[in-house]
C-alpha cells in the first residue's frame, strides 16, 4: 500500500487567555510524524487530553497547525487557502464524531444528502445516492425520520452515511462509539470495518480503548503530544 497521508513535524499550540488578561501557551502537539497508507485502518491511541483529536482535526483540515505539514497525496493541505481547504474537506474526507451532530430539522435522508448538496452535485443523483447509503447502513425504513425519532445507534449510522455521500478516500472517526452501549458499539465498529474492507476506505480512528485499537492494522500511541510508539500498543 502506498502512503496516502504524511504528517511531518506537526506542532499545535493554543493561546489560553485568563481573566487577568494574562495569556499562556498550551502546547498540544509537539513534533508529530505519521504516515498513513492507502486502505489501512490506523488507530490513534492515548489518554484524554494528549492531542489525539487535535491530530485528527489537523489531518482533516478542520484546523491549521502552528507549524509542520500534512500531505494528502503529496499535496500540503495547509498550503491551501480557506476555500480550497473547505473543498478538500467536503470531497476527500468523511468525518464521524463521538456526538453525531445531525441537523435536527432534517430527516435521515436529508442529513446524509447535505454534503453532496454543499458540493453542488446534481440534486436528484445526490438524493439517489443518499437512499443507497441508507440501505447500506440498514436504515432504509428510517428515511423520513428526524434525529429525535432515532435511537443513538441509528443516529450514528446516519452520521456514518453522511460521511460517505461524496465517496471520500478517508474516514476520520473520533471516538465514534463513546456514547453507545457495548452491543451497539460493536455493530457500529463492524460497519466501519466493512467500509474499509468492502469499500476500501482508509479509516483513521481516535480512541482510548486498547481493545478497539487492537482491531486496527496499525496503532500510533500518543503521550503528552508526542508519538511514543507506533505499530503496537503501549500500556497507559
Amino acid at each position: 500500500m502506498s502512503n496516502l497521508i504524511r504528517v511531518k513535524d506537526l506542532y499545535k499550540t493554543y493561546v489560553d487567555a485568563t481573566s487577568d488578561d494574562i495569556t499562556t501557551q498550551v502546547e498540544v502537539l509537539k513534533g508529530v510524524d505519521v504516515e498513513v497508507r492507502q486502505g489501512e485502518v490506523l488507530a490513534i491511541l492515548g489518554k484524554s487530553g494528549v492531542g489525539k483529536s487535535t491530530l485528527l482535526h489537523l489531518i482533516g483540515g478542520l484546523d491549521r497547525p502552528t507549524s509542520g505539514s500534512v500531505f494528502f497525496e503529496d499535496r500540503n493541505i495547509h498550503a491551501y487557502n480557506d476555500r480550497q481547504l473547505d473543498r478538500f474537506r467536503n470531497l476527500e474526507i468523511g468525518f464521524i464524531f463521538q456526538f453525531h451532530h445531525l441537523l435536527p430539522e432534517f430527516t435521515a435522508l436529508e442529513n446524509i444528502a447535505i454534503g453532496g448538496l454543499i458540493a453542488k452535485k446534481n440534486v436528484s443523483e445526490t438524493y439517489g445516492s443518499a437512499g443507497e447509503i441508507l440501505d447500506y447502513v440498514d436504515l432504509a425504513d428510517r428515511s423520513n425520520h428526524y434525529p429525535s425519532e432515532l435511537s443513538g445507534g441509528e443516529r450514528q449510522r446516519i452520521a456514518i452515511g453522511r460521511a460517505l455521500i461524496n465517496q471520500p478516500k478517508v474516514i476520520l472517526a473520533d471516538e465514534p462509539t463513546g456514547n453507545l452501549d457495548r452491543k451497539t458499539s460493536d455493530d457500529i465498529l463492524d460497519l466501519l470495518w466493512d467500509l474499509n474492507g468492502r469499500l476500501n476506505r482508509t479509516l483513521i480512528l481516535v480512541t482510548h480503548d486498547h481493545g478497539l485499537a487492537q482491531r486496527a492494522d496499525r496503532m500510533v500511541h500518543i503521550v503528552d503530544g508526542k508519538i511514543a510508539n507506533q505499530n503496537q500498543i503501549v500500556e497507559a
